[in-house]
């Protein structure tokens, strides 16, 4: 199989805090891959490392065969939901996609409103993204992170505040990338989901990756 995101030999500090140990990994196309760990283990700075976000102390980062920080700052084809996603509160949800949209112009309307429909939310309503619930919010940065059909996905806590139908939802779209061969690393707290959903599970723990099944 291709190797779509190689990490070689990553060490990360900040200050004198080890936060990524000589991390080595390839993540291959067409699977998905499971992070397992504490909160403060590395998984999100593994994660922001890995798109450009933060610059490792030494090592390497490839993705579509291209090195970070060197042949591009940012990997680019990459969705990513890091974090709480952060949008204006002000402007419906299909406005705020229409908005972050713009920023690479590469997908119209049609898009942005089929990315929405895919995650189970109207892209026809007026309500403010202010007035959303958590899992609402979730649901708009799942259908951001897919909607210019990048080849990898990388989910922080993806089912994060969502209801049981919400979980099921989320877990069937991400089988079905999965089908269509997007590349998918997501870390969960919920053992039931890295169950369903990987194909390899990783485990951190105190910035060391290790194989876990």
């Amino acid at each position: 199989m291709e190797s779509i995101i190689k990490v070689d030999k990553v060490i990360k500090k900040f200050g004198s805090d080890l936060a990524l140990s000589n991390v080595s990994i390839e993540f291959e196309r067409g699977k998905i891959y499971g992070i397992v760990g504490r909160n403060g283990s590395g998984k999100t700075v593994l994660f922001k490392t890995i798109i450009g976000f933060l610059k490792p102390t030494s090592g390497r980062v490839f993705v579509g065969g291209k090195e970070i920080g060197k042949d591009t700052d940012f990997a680019d084809n990459i969705g990513i939901i890091i974090e709480t996603p952060g949008f204006l509160s002000s402007y419906s949800g299909y406005k705020n996609l229409e908005y972050l949209a713009s920023i690479k112009n590469i997908i119209g309307k049609e898009e942005i409103k089929e990315s929405m429909e895919r995650v189970g939310l109207d892209p026809g309503s007026k309500k403010k993204v202010g007035k959303y619930s958590l899992g609402m919010r979730q649901r708009l940065g799942i259908a951001q992170a897919i909607m210019e059909n990048p080849d990898i996905l990388i989910l922080d806590e993806p089912m994060n505040g969502l209801d049981n139908q919400g979980v099921e939802d989320v877990r069937e779209i991400l089988l079905n990338l999965k089908d269509e061969g997007k590349s998918i690393i997501l870390a969960s707290h919920n053992k039931e989901d890295i169950e369903v959903l990987c194909d390899e599970v990783y485990e951190m723990d105190h910035g060391k990756l290790t194989f876990s099944e």
